[in-house]
């Protein structure tokens, strides 16, 4: 089934954007009865297991954060879900396309990432109902790299 009307991707190939691989750990929050259960599906069967959820104590390496207009504070829902990610983990936010229900400003995103401490790296439509844009945390300059611009 396709998930991006005319563009042939696959939820298969949506997870495949996703970055999403067996054996990763995937933490999904703000799930309700809106959210695409294809897209869900297909997660799982990579994972060939279940994601965990919100009272999970795991490190994980992907945080699915379904997240709209009502559901509070964008910044606080950022950083809650910074918490459990590995050093090498990204939180893909996933907000309803213009048109739905719960809506989300591209500019709200774009505020409310630097201040929990993401950057977002890329947006890629997840189904016909949502959009997906991929956070990272920003990095600290290791010590190394501090005294090298010292040194310069």
């Amino acid at each position: 089934m396709s998930t991006t009307p005319g563009t042939g991707d696959s939820t298969t190939a949506v997870v495949d954007r996703l970055g999403i691989e067996s054996g990763m750990v995937v933490q999904e929050l703000g799930y309700d009865d809106d959210v695409d259960h294809d897209l869900r599906d297909a997660i799982e069967n990579r994972l060939d297991d279940d994601m965990v959820d919100e009272d999970s104590d795991d490190v994980v390496d992907v945080v699915l954060l379904w997240f709209r207009e009502y559901d509070g504070d964008l910044v606080d829902a950022l950083v809650d879900a910074i918490a459990p990610l590995a050093d090498t983990g990204v939180i893909w936010l996933l907000t309803p396309k213009r048109g739905r229900d719960g809506y989300v400003e591209p500019s709200d995103i774009s505020e409310a990432a630097p201040t929990a401490g993401l950057s977002q790296t890329s947006l890629l439509p997840v189904g016909t109902a949502w959009t997906g844009a991929r956070l990272a945390p920003r990095r600290a300059k290791s010590g190394a790299d501090k005294v090298r611009k010292v040194e310069k």
